[in-house]
Parts: structure tokens; sequence; C-alpha cells
């Protein structure tokens, strides 16, 4: 892989739990030094929960500069959820204590931050390095972020499924109704008569 996609000075981002009912969106923007590589560092979703693990203490570590933020259900829920996974990515961006030149996305949309130029890769958590890292650092910290809520509402399961839609998710949906986490938004019982319980 790539570490990045220009010489200039370069973040690259991505978010995490997109596709979930419960919790917030996450994203990540990273900035590596430019002769950065490392053989095990990828798309997220490839890796273990241990090698995410492992990769995000030595991206923290290595990393010329990172930040991460959440946008929350309540805001999803106002301005849809792929307004706020870039609110996420602009979010994280601002926080960067270095200033990017240039901005590299994961997926296929985003809106211009800053007058900064940006260009936008489908799958681009596989093909450049900057990006990768943000996967991993969005990833993991939005399961941390998940395992905590867990412990106030283990109804649901989100220490296993992370608020994806999974049975055990929406069989908790169904016996005790949504929590203040749920994106009231998302169908969150599109297939309840299919539950077998």
């Amino acid at each position: 892989m790539q570490t990045q996609h220009t010489k200039r000075i370069e973040c690259g981002t991505d978010e995490a739990g997109r596709g979930c009912l419960a919790g917030p969106v996450t994203a990540a923007a990273v900035i590596l030094p430019p002769s950065y590589s490392h053989t095990l560092l990828t798309d997220s979703k490839k890796l273990t929960a241990k090698q995410r693990n492992q990769l995000r203490e030595e991206i923290v570590c290595d990393a010329s500069a990172f930040a991460i933020a959440h946008v929350f259900p309540e805001r999803i829920d106002e301005i849809n959820i792929l307004n706020a996974s870039i609110e996420a990515m602009h979010l994280a961006i601002e926080q960067l204590t270095i200033k990017p030149e240039y901005i590299l996305v994961d997926g296929n949309r985003f809106h211009s931050f800053q007058n900064i130029p940006h260009t936008c890769m489908i799958k681009g958590d596989g093909r450049f390095l900057n990006i990768a890292a943000a996967s991993v650092l969005a990833k993991t910290e939005r399961d941390r972020f998940m395992k905590q809520l867990h412990e106030e509402f283990p109804e649901y399961g989100w220490d296993t499924n992370k608020g994806y839609p999974t049975k055990k998710h929406r069989i908790g949906i169904h016996k005790i109704g949504p929590s203040k986490w749920h994106r009231k938004s998302f169908t969150l019982l599109s297939t309840q008569t299919e539950i077998d319980f």
C-alpha cells in the first residue's frame, strides 16, 4: 500500500459505525510521516480485534498527528447518517495539531473542508496507509465506547455486536424498546417478524 496519495501534508480520514442501529458514528483523521510503512496495517475490517488494538498503539505513537471524533444519535437523526459521517470526519480533521494541505477520504462522498483539496477513494482503507490508520483508530475507539455503553445497557449485547443489527440486538429492542443511544431515524425492527423467540 502507498503511504499517501500526494506529496503534500496529507491526512487520511475514515469512519466506523455507519451501519449501526445504536451509538455514535466515529471518525478519525491521521497524518503519517511520508516515509511510513507497515506490513500489517490495512483496512480495519480485515484485521482481528487483537491486531487492531496493537496497531492502534503503534499509530498513536508513530503518527505525525491524529484525532478522533464522535457524532451521536440525536445529531445523526437530525442530519442523516451520511451527513453525520462527514461531519465526524470534519470534526476529526479540525482537531489535528498539524493542518493538512490535502485530505484523502475513504468512500465516495465528502463535503469540502475549509477549502482544503480532497479526493474520495472507494476502498481507500485497503490502498493507502493514512486511510487505513484512520480506519483502525475510528474502529477501535468506537468499539471501546460501545463496550462502555454495554455496562449500562447489557440487554442489547453491545459488547459483541457494537450496535450492529444482530439478532440479539433486535431481540433486546423488541423486549425492552430502544434506548437513548438508538438512532430513532433508523428502522430498528425491520426484521421483527423474522425473530424466532
